[in-house]
């Protein structure tokens, strides 16, 4: 097998470190299922606010989600596309891994 030297996977390194930890995980999965405010984040995962709105900084910092303002709400969703990729792979169920 060769590997090609010009690829760094510096990015896609950073999103595997961000997704790495199991709140920002079920955040991105919701997520891809459905755009959300904070409050419904935090309800659903019955976490402290402070804690969901750290995670969403990071998410949003690194790229993975953005936020869009609809009055007094902003309401957040996946952008990254790789990451939805990522995640889609995760929840697939019985999803073999293919054997190179």
């Amino acid at each position: 097998m060769d590997f090609d030297k010009e690829m760094h996977f510096y990015n896609e390194a950073e999103i595997l470190k961000v997704l790495g930890h199991p709140i920002r995980l079920k955040i991105v999965a919701g997520l891809c299922a459905q755009e959300c405010n904070v409050k419904h984040i935090w309800e659903c995962l019955d976490l402290p606010q402070a804690t969901v709105s750290q995670h969403l900084a990071l998410l949003k910092n690194k790229g993975i989600i953005e936020g869009k303002r609809g009055g007094v709400e902003v309401h957040y969703s996946v952008v990254n596309p790789l990451t939805k990729k990522i995640v889609s792979l995760l929840m697939a169920p019985n999803q073999a891994i293919p054997s190179p």
